[in-house]
């Protein structure tokens, strides 16, 4: 099998993926109810008594809504750095001590053969992290919820087959929204969330022979649209030079109310 995932949902709504290789299976962020994403989960079948682990990225309720109740009802050790513990804990109640442990930011570890690195993001929570993955020489690597992309998560992201990135809004569309400007001046700001054009600009730098796919992730329901995006995304990389051939590289969807397929990471893949 090798290292496959398939994100459950993705958007302001709720957040969630599944990670697994052929002895390892991981869960990044309960952002919806327990029961939703045990749902969610058995379109894709997985169960809840698989999961060797479950990884938080920050403490946002879009991240860590049933974290609590899927956590405490199957049993599985639960990894966020020290001070996402502590933002969280009042939220998602009380964890048996068992499972709480800690994955520090920049934090490498290893679960049979899935090998597991945290990095720092920047984003208006206590102390985020994006993640990359593993497996049989091949890497998958997770990056939203960040404002930009810093010269030091670029170096992170680096030589990834297949990529989960932010696109979050079209900026003219939220400049015109119906936010109050604060809300707005967050989203748009370097704690904030990547624009389709800032997820272009940053694969400008990032398109290597090994990075076959994107996946454009948390897209605003309110700001943006899947089409636009790639459309945005595209224009970006065109109008930096890059041209590609019919299945050398693909921008592919996320939703918010429905899993994606299980996709298959190798190497150049």
């Amino acid at each position: 099998m090798g290292l496959r995932f398939t994100v459950l949902s993705s958007g302001s709504t709720g957040n969630a993926t599944v990670v697994s290789t052929d002895s390892a299976t991981v869960l990044i962020d309960v952002g919806l109810s327990g029961k939703k994403i045990e749902e969610l989960m058995k379109e894709r079948e997985v169960s809840g008594r698989e999961l060797d682990a479950i990884l938080v990225t920050h403490e946002h309720s879009d991240h860590i809504k049933g974290l609590g109740a899927f956590a405490r009802k199957h049993q599985v050790p639960v990894y966020a750095n020290e001070k996402t513990w502590g933002a969280m804990l009042r939220t998602i109640g009380e964890i048996p001590d068992e499972q709480r442990k800690i994955l520090p930011t920049d934090g490498v570890m290893e679960i049979a053969d899935l090998r597991i690195e945290s990095y720092a993001i920047s984003h208006d929570a206590i102390e985020p992290v994006g993640y990359c993955f593993q497996a049989d020489g091949a890497k998958l690597s997770l990056a939203t919820d960040l404002g930009y992309v810093s010269d030091k998560v670029m170096r992170q992201l680096q030589n990834s087959d297949v990529m989960v990135l932010e696109s979050n809004h079209d900026v003219n569309m939220l400049r015109m929204g119906r936010y109050p400007w604060n809300i707005k001046r967050r989203i748009l700001g370097d704690t904030g969330h990547l624009s389709n054009e800032a997820a272009g600009e940053a694969l400008c730098s990032l398109l290597t022979g090994s990075l076959k796919r994107v996946y454009l992730a948390h897209l605003s329901q309110e700001h943006n649209l899947m089409d636009l995006a790639k459309l945005t995304v595209n224009t970006v990389l065109e109008d930096n030079g890059f041209f590609f051939q019919k299945h050398e590289f693909a921008l592919c969807d996320t939703y918010h109310d429905r899993p994606t397929p299980w996709d298959y990471v190798k190497v150049g893949s």
